[in-house]
């Protein structure tokens, strides 16, 4: 979990959030670096984004922006596969944000250092993940 200023763009903690994925392998060992698959929102549909995906080996389901795809209708080029079926299995992340909202000092952040935040968000955390 990485936390940004309340007006900040997401999109400017991606590459911090890719680098510090550790998924654990089944038989031990050391953990894999890259997902299986990235499923992000319109806000992570810029160019930059996809590209550095795509070096990194990283298949992604990300929609596109309206005026992107205005742009892209303009001038040849293979258009972008979006699987909507695949993209709709994203909506676990923001129901988990609206669990998360639930807890007061989450959704109104009465903690003013940036470490208790954090710790708020992950003691919600594991208070939703154990309860039944």
């Amino acid at each position: 979990m990485l936390l940004t200023p309340g007006q900040r763009n997401d999109g400017t903690q991606l590459f911090a959030l890719l680098d510090a994925i550790g998924i654990p392998r089944e038989g031990g060992g050391r953990a894999r670096k890259r997902p299986d698959r990235l499923l992000a929102d319109r806000g992570y549909s810029k160019d930059l984004y996809r590209r550095m995906l795509r070096a990194r080996g990283i298949p992604h389901t990300i929609p596109e922006r309206t005026k992107d795809r205005k742009l892209r209708a303009e001038r040849p080029g293979r258009p972008v596969h979006f699987d909507a079926e695949l993209y709709a299995k994203r909506n676990v992340v923001e129901r988990c944000v609206g669990r998360l909202k639930q807890w007061r000092s989450v959704a109104t952040r009465y903690e003013k250092r940036a470490v208790n935040y954090r710790a708020v968000v992950l003691i919600a955390s594991l208070m939703i993940w154990l309860s039944p």
